[in-house]
């Protein structure tokens, strides 16, 4: 096992504390990497799974550096739209200079408002002035950017007075190559967490978007709470993705009770990679978000996650292992749609 920027490892393959600085985890037991890298934080995590976490079979990864690189970037937004934009393109320079191929930024990554009509007078739509800096900004960096949740004016904003929350993916000359609007809106109420009534302010998206082919491989677009929706991910898989994406801002009390084993779920039954970029910490006196961004192999091993506070962790995606995994463990060929291909109707009531 090599480390390297004064980090220091347990024996069982655990990164657990480093100093502020880019940091490499060679675990030659599984031959594989994983990064962090938290600008302005004293301590942040990876995590590598120890062989005997895994059956012997499934311990076959590639140590190529030539995989494709990701980050995850943690943020913690705040009504100010340009201080967050600054904040979140640091983080986007930062994997820029690290190597990644591609950028994920969390649900409102262009701000986190007090209350809904502050939403709606600080959107925006698609063409405005911010969008047009995260297009420069994926030009300048030459890498993909997925922006994870963007307060979109859409273009019956005028008869509606309300928008849609748009994952919207640039490639690296800046250009949209695809969007997907929110379906599932969160109208919850968690006691110790507070209402939740996304659809004061917001339409929900009228379809899923086809996976999209990345330089880290084909990509489905989905937000937050859009992963308690096991039908949706399994709809992406299906239509050909190897990777989902829920940026989210998670609460501080589904957070520790949900996240990680949601994520883990959905890696597992659709034997995708997941990455999920998470706002951190306190927005404002009103609202505060869970944080952990993370990334899940298929297999359901968690090989990337920020700690607290605003940083980036970074991983390898292995699609020639995601494809092996799945000739050894061929799900998608037992499944029996004639007998549950109604699942996604609403429960009948007694």
């Amino acid at each position: 096992m090599t480390l390297s920027s004064g980090c220091w490892a347990s024996s069982s393959g655990l990164l657990t504390s480093c100093c502020p600085f880019f940091c490499v985890l060679d675990s030659g037991s599984l031959d594989r990497q994983y990064f962090v890298h938290s600008p302005g934080n004293t301590f942040c995590s990876v995590l590598s799974a120890s062989v005997d976490a895994q059956p012997r079979a499934m311990a076959i990864f590639s140590s190529s550096w030539e995989l494709p690189l990701v980050a995850v970037c943690q943020v913690t937004s705040t009504p100010d739209k340009q201080q967050n934009f600054k904040t979140c393109a640091e983080l986007v320079r930062e994997a820029a200079r690290l190597g990644a191929c591609l950028a994920f930024l969390p649900e409102a990554f262009d701000f986190v408002a007090r209350d809904p009509a502050e939403t709606l007078r600080l959107s925006e739509p698609l063409g405005g002035n911010l969008l047009g800096g995260y297009t420069q900004l994926a030009r300048e960096c030459g890498l993909w950017l997925s922006l994870g949740g963007f307060h979109e004016r859409g273009q019956d904003w005028e008869q509606t007075q309300k928008i849609y929350n748009c994952h919207v993916l640039l490639d690296n000359k800046g250009s949209v190559v695809a969007t997907y609007r929110k379906t599932h809106l969160c109208d919850v109420e968690i006691p110790g967490q507070g209402p939740m009534r996304e659809s004061n302010s917001t339409i929900p998206g009228p379809s899923l978007e086809s996976p999209v082919s990345t330089p880290a491989g084909k990509i489905g677009l989905a937000i937050c709470y859009d992963m308690r929706f096991p039908e949706l991910s399994l709809a992406l898989a299906q239509a050909g993705a190897e990777i989902l994406t829920y940026p989210s801002a998670f609460g501080s009390v589904t957070g520790p009770a949900h996240w990680e084993v949601l994520l883990r779920a959905r890696a597992i039954e659709t034997q995708c990679y997941v990455v999920a970029a998470a706002q951190c910490g306190r927005h404002h006196e009103k609202r505060a978000s869970y944080g952990h961004s993370m990334v899940v192999d298929p297999w359901g091993t968690v090989v990337a996650r920020c700690s607290e506070g605003p940083g980036l962790c970074l991983a390898r995606i292995d699609l020639s292992y995601l494809r092996q995994l799945r000739q050894q463990l061929p799900v998608f060929q037992h499944r029996r749609p004639d007998l549950y291909g109604s699942l996604g109707h609403p429960r009948s009531q007694d």
